[in-house]
């Protein structure tokens, strides 16, 4: 009887079909998924940030009311302004602070800075002069917190609630807590930044983008409203 032996082959390894060049694409291709992911993440979840502190109304107790500026017209506030003025006002006679603050330069050629129009205009609703500061000051949104920063800071006060538009609420926030200020947020109800499910997510992703570039670069990115508004 004859017995068959079998003997496997040996193993030979096989070369990597890739190559090198192939495996650095690879991992290439997986490192610009990834960072794809990172960013996507990134910028859903500032916006969702965005869109979470846009709903917040805080009425608790505090030194100033703080108006942030926005166009004004020959003294006259915009409709943008006079809807932050207006919640200003509301807030200022439910005693949610004894104090107004307005803030705001002005363009070149312009007569009235954005503080002194809207002190002007919530005098002219009957809240008293006395109970008002213009920092008549501040070309975006950073300087002007600097500025009311630097004036609050003279007279003892850190507790401030912002009044802006809802989307400008949490950009508004991080800064002036970055400036040394305990920030809370009532933002306007009203106006064009909330009249339409356009202008909504226009302001989301203006928003977002601007919230971005202030936290990698600590400039602040504003962007103008239309005229009509």
């Amino acid at each position: 009887m004859t017995t068959d032996y079998h003997y496997d082959d040996p193993y030979v390894p096989q070369p990597d079909r890739l190559g090198f060049g192939g495996t650095v694409a690879r991992w290439l291709r997986r490192l610009v998924a990834g960072v794809v992911l990172v960013g996507v993440l990134l910028v859903g979840g500032t916006a969702v940030r965005v869109w979470q502190v846009a709903r917040i109304d805080d009425h608790t107790p505090s030194d100033a009311i703080v108006v942030l500026g926005a166009a004004q017209y020959d003294g006259v506030p915009s409709s943008v302004f006079e809807a932050r003025l207006e919640q200003a006002s509301a807030l200022f006679s439910s005693g949610v602070a004894p104090l107004i603050v307005t803030v705001g330069g002005k363009q070149v050629g312009d007569n009235y800075t954005e503080a002194a129009s809207g002190r002007n205009y919530l005098m002219d609703q009957g809240v008293p002069g006395e109970d008002i500061v213009a920092v008549e000051e501040g070309s975006d949104t950073l300087r002007s917190i600097e500025a009311v920063a630097a004036e609050l800071a003279t007279r003892g006060l850190t507790d401030i609630t912002l009044v802006s538009d809802p989307w400008h609420s949490l950009r508004t926030r991080t800064m002036a807590r970055d400036a040394g200020l305990d920030a809370w947020t009532s933002p306007t109800r009203q106006g064009p930044a909330v009249f339409t499910r356009e202008s909504q997510i226009h302001g989301i992703a203006r928003e977002t983008a601007a919230l971005l570039w202030y936290q990698l670069t600590h400039y602040s990115a504003d962007f103008q409203y239309t005229a009509s508004q």
